[in-house]
């Protein structure tokens, strides 16, 4: 073959057809060496500043994430050097006042907290440490100067002292027996129309307002008023002493008797035996109410009732008037036949369950005792009450 031929199949210099062979321009490949900044993609040179991704190089505070060295103060986040006053949150370095949470270091003086360290006079609380005793309150406090005494405390509902203005009574009898001894004025009486048929409430000088039920119970305060109550004058308690200058005379002591219903059945018979007076404990015991005055049948109207202080000091001053004391009791006792109840005498009957106290027996002249031929040790204060005056009055009269 020619050599023209071979340039025209071959596409040699001339031909454009056919793929040069020698030293052409160079395809642009990625370079290798120390130009590698112009590159998109990330570089594994020196410089790396202008790379969006995290660097690896030695200039890395332009980055978002948190430092490990060098300067760390501008990070948002927390920061485990030196530097960490700015912080909101907690922190475990050194200055540390400015938290609002409880800091663990030495300045806690301003936390509201009980501190733990450090300077601790300003809690609140108890201190635990040096002087004790400054701002801890007494175990057992002194009473206030203002604080009223005992004896200007309520006394219990069955020894509420006597009142000063007027008081209810309720019940036909002691409402009648109020109208019928004077010994208080009766202001006003509220009566059913069953009730206010009685002729005594007839003819009372007192206003007399029938109503119904319901209000009488509500004056009275209690639904035992048999369809009347009146509103009356306190109750006027006698003189001991005027008891004892009476010639001869038959008073019952109790000590400290505190059912009212004991006290008005006593009184009752008392009255109805011909005794004198009956004589009671200012305190700790039951007083003259309008209870009282309905168990006893309006006697208390008719009965002197005197109150003591002492009850032992008052059988001193009875022997000192020429009066023989006698106690009763269960033990100990001579039967109540022996004594001679002629002259003055003075019966004392002690309180329920407990009997006569050591020093009132001891004041007594004699013990002495009913027979009990039972299996039942003991009587009800009221009922030793009415079997000893009957007694009494037996003798009394037979003598």
């Amino acid at each position: 073959m020619s050599a023209a031929r071979r340039r025209g199949a071959g596409g040699g210099e001339g031909g454009g057809r056919g793929k040069p062979r020698g030293k052409g321009p160079k395809r642009p490949s990625p370079p290798r060496g120390d130009g590698r900044d112009s590159r998109s993609g990330p570089s594994r040179g020196s410089d790396r500043d202008s790379r969006p991704n995290a660097p690896r190089g030695d200039d890395r505070e332009s980055r978002r994430g948190p430092a490990r060295g060098g300067e760390r103060d501008s990070r948002p986040g927390p920061s485990r050097g030196s530097g960490r006053d700015s912080r909101p949150g907690p922190s475990g370095g050194g200055g540390r006042d400015t938290r609002p949470n409880a800091p663990r270091g030495s300045a806690r003086d301003s936390r509201p907290n009980a501190p733990r360290g450090g300077d601790r006079d300003s809690r609140p609380g108890p201190p635990r440490g040096g002087d004790r005793d400054a701002g801890r309150p007494a175990r057992r406090p002194t009473p206030r100067p203002d604080r009223e005494p005992a004896d200007a405390r309520p006394a219990p509902a069955h020894e509420i002292p006597a009142v000063d203005g007027p008081i209810v009574v309720y019940g036909r009898n002691a409402v009648h027996e109020a109208l019928r001894a004077g010994r208080r004025r009766v202001h006003r009486i509220w009566a059913t129309s069953g009730a206010a048929r009685e002729p005594w409430l007839a003819k009372a000088a007192a206003r007399v307002d029938v109503v119904e039920t319901e209000e009488v119970e509500r004056h009275a305060g209690s639904d035992g008023h048999q369809g009347v109550c009146a509103l009356v004058d306190p109750y006027p308690y006698a003189d001991a002493a005027e008891l004892l200058r009476r010639p001869a005379p038959l008073i019952v002591a109790l000590d400290e008797v505190q059912d009212p219903q004991n006290l008005g059945a006593i009184i009752r018979t008392a009255e109805a035996a011909g005794a004198d007076g009956v004589v009671i404990c200012e305190r700790r015991a039951a007083q003259v109410t309008a209870a009282v005055s309905k168990a006893s049948a309006g006697a208390v109207e008719h009965l002197p009732v005197a109150r003591v202080r002492n009850l032992a000091d008052f059988l001193a001053e009875a022997k000192a008037a020429e009066c023989w004391c006698y106690g009763a009791a269960s033990e100990g006792a001579v039967p109540y036949t022996d004594p001679d109840w002629t002259g003055g005498v003075v019966l004392v009957l002690g309180s329920e369950g407990h009997g006569l106290r050591p020093r009132v027996a001891a004041a007594c002249d004699a013990l002495v005792a009913l027979p009990l031929h039972g299996r039942v040790a003991s009587l009800n204060v009221s009922a030793a009450a009415a079997a000893l005056l009957y007694g009494i009055l037996q003798r009394r009269t037979s003598a």
